[in-house]
């Protein structure tokens, strides 16, 4: 399976979120050390109500988490943006 494809059932599974996003970004870091000992990089939306009343670091050990061993071998790095339902709506409402 694609590991982009892997990461979104994954956190889907664990993290059973309203919005998810998991976009594949190793091809914008071609040459790099962690893309050469075939580490992907990768980036994630999670709109989640498992992210109600934790702080950002305890929202990224909980993605960290469900994605277990994969942290250290086939994810090289991931940037995440991680929100609960409330907080992706009262973004919505201002970018309108």
């Amino acid at each position: 399976m694609e590991r982009a494809k892997w990461i979104e059932s994954t956190l889907q599974r664990a993290l059973q979120p309203q919005h998810l996003v998991v976009e594949d970004e190793s091809a914008l870091h071609a040459g790099h050390a962690g893309a050469a000992s075939g580490g992907g990089h990768f980036r994630a939306l999670i709109v989640s109500d498992a992210f109600r009343g934790l702080d950002r670091i305890a929202r990224q050990r909980a993605v960290y988490a469900a994605l277990g061993d994969a942290m250290r071998t086939t994810i090289h790095a991931l940037a995440l943006r991680t929100l609960t339902p409330d907080e992706w709506a009262a973004q919505e409402a201002d970018s309108r």
